[in-house]
């Protein structure tokens, strides 16, 4: 009995780890992209429990605690970037950069949730820059803009789908737009945001749907919406923040892509994983709420903020421009076989690069004397 349920444990171990290695979009096997953490736990518990349990004189014992390990070690490679142990991908700010800082907040707040206070305590609190709130319909909307004698830069999309988004900014917003790139009832905005200094820094505010039994049976839409994100922000003048709800964890294949193709940095590597949902399980959650940065910029701040009633924790990232560093930090390189199966992702949904509002181009200028 203790025999074939470890074997059959085993056995089912190794199908999950194998599955999301075939890219079918199909949502129970790009599900399977998120577990990791919890799947390498698994998998180390039962290599240490086979041969303890089982006759270690039989090369069957051996053969299962051999196979839990690799399958340990396979996702620990995954996830092993996202820890401490590992060297940080953007460094830290320099101390004496001020006037080229900007912090931002990303919070899914929820849409059933009604602690409209809590949450503005935080942003009180905190103060970011920017404010980008996911899932805000009209009742979020009304509680919100109270914000506005702090944050009078804003743009508004309430939705009652889950899919709301708003913007509130204590800094200017130039050339803002409201875009529906691959799913009609699905918005990301798009602007420029305004540093004290003068300098521009060109912002896209994304919340694709998932791959889910309720949502999308398959990644695709997602994908997409990412991919099409990253291709537009590779060719980018200005300096690039991506942020938001992705839907999918920093380690899987897909943002693995966005993050070769774009060109952009994770300043959780090195870090943390910073796992941000769902708030209501310790045990399981992960990190879903992003932000990305072109190489212009390191990190002052970045945490997740205390539980105020949403399934997602917010995020506060504070970032500092400082152009000395660029040519020092680097991403992760795109090989053609990435460029092509990213052009398979955004033509499935036939979107491009140019479909993806760019805010104006013209180069960041400081102001005089600063």
């Amino acid at each position: 009995m203790v025999f074939a349920t470890l074997a059959a444990l085993s056995g089912l171990l190794v199908l999950l780890t194998l599955l999301p290695l075939l890219r079918y979009e199909v949502w129970w096997i790009r599900g399977l992209d998120f577990p990791r953490l919890q799947l390498a736990s698994v998998a180390l518990a039962l290599a240490v429990a086979i041969p303890v349990m089982l006759d270690r004189s039989s090369n069957v014992t051996w053969l299962m605690m051999a196979a839990m390990l690799a399958c340990f070690c396979y996702h620990a490679w995954w996830i092993y970037p996202y820890t401490r142990m590992y060297p940080v991908e953007v460094l830290q700010a320099d101390d004496a950069i001020h006037g080229e800082r900007i912090r931002i907040l990303s919070a899914n707040v929820l849409t059933p949730n009604r602690q409209a206070d809590a949450f503005l305590k935080l942003v009180r609190e905190f103060e970011p820059d920017v404010l980008v709130t996911l899932e805000t319909d009209l009742w979020w909307q009304e509680r919100l803009d109270v914000l506005e004698a702090d944050y009078p830069h804003t743009m508004k999309c309430p939705l009652d789908n889950l899919y709301g988004m708003h913007l509130y900014s204590k800094l200017p917003l130039e050339d803002g737009e409201i875009q529906f790139l691959v799913e009609p009832d699905k918005p990301s905005m798009h602007a420029a945001v305004v540093l004290p200094t003068g300098l521009r820094v060109r912002m896209h505010f994304v919340h694709p749907a998932p791959p889910s039994p309720t949502e999308n049976d398959e990644s695709t839409e997602r994908d997409a919406e990412l991919l099409v994100i990253a291709k537009s922000v590779a060719e980018s003048k200005l300096p690039v923040i991506v942020t938001g709800d992705l839907n999918d964890v920093a380690w899987s294949a897909t943002t693995r892509l966005f993050r070769k193709i774009s060109g952009l940095l994770d300043p959780r590597i090195g870090r943390g994983m910073f796992n941000t949902f769902h708030a209501g399980y310790r045990f399981i959650r992960f990190p879903v709420d992003h932000v990305f940065h072109s190489r212009h910029f390191t990190v002052a701040d970045i945490r997740r903020l205390p539980y105020y009633g949403s399934d997602h924790f917010p995020m506060l990232v504070e970032l500092a421009y400082d152009k000395r560093i660029a040519p020092l930090q680097h991403g992760l390189p795109a090989d053609e076989e990435d460029r092509e199966w990213a052009d398979e992702k955004t033509g499935e949904k036939d979107v491009e690069k140019d479909d993806v509002h760019a805010p104006d181009e013209e180069p960041a200028l400081q102001k005089p004397g600063v």
